[in-house]
């Protein structure tokens, strides 16, 4: 079985994943394989570099995230041609993780921990798609507090994504965690129950 576990700025995601991985699931990163996809072998930096030019390319021969973002940020369609190059090399990726995986452990439940999972069409690659749900405001003072950021700049984060609404049209579980860490913990416990049972 395979979990695709998603959800906004400071919906309890990572506190999640940790959670499910302490019990045994192994734990692909969306985030840490999507800093692969840009690295300097790979297909999409060649990519990368022929649309958005050599500047993107920092001294260090590494893509230059700041200089990228320059270009992408607040211009959908330049994101979406970022994103057209990055999602299926994360997507590839993905793949060879859970092959890897399933060598070693055929019978575990994979968690696909990815913020983008419905955005880059990834939910097909898994059986459930578990949902992290937060209030918006509990995610700002949650975020400010957590990494010292503005909140207006969260707002904006927020406003970026996918709505909570979106999100659990799409969802198998939703996971609600407005309330503290333990009635979250209690809930995962039960679905951490109700899936490895099987």
């Amino acid at each position: 079985m395979i979990i695709g576990l998603t959800g906004g700025i400071a919906s309890g995601k990572s506190t999640t994943a940790r959670y499910l991985e302490a019990k045994g699931a192994p734990v692909l990163d969306g985030d840490k394989l999507g800093h692969r996809a840009y690295e300097p072998d790979t297909q999409s930096f060649r990519e990368i570099q022929e649309t958005f030019g050599a500047e993107v390319v920092g001294a260090d021969g590494m893509i230059d995230r700041k200089v990228l973002g320059g270009k992408v940020f607040g211009d959908p369609a330049a994101l979406k041609r970022l994103t057209d190059i990055l999602w299926p090399e994360i997507r590839r990726l993905i793949q060879a993780g859970i092959v890897e995986i399933r060598k070693t452990a055929p019978d575990a439940v994979i968690v696909l921990d990815a913020a983008v999972l419905l955005e880059a069409g990834w939910d097909d690659m898994v059986d459930e798609v578990w949902v992290m749900i937060v209030d918006p405001e509990t995610a700002v003072a949650r975020a400010t507090a957590r990494d010292g950021v503005d909140a207006e700049a969260v707002r904006k984060r927020i406003a970026a994504q996918l709505s909570n609404d979106a999100r659990r049209a799409k969802a198998d579980i939703v996971l609600d965690n407005s309330g503290d860490e333990a009635a979250l913990l209690r809930r995962l416990d039960a679905e951490w129950t109700r899936v490895s049972a099987g």
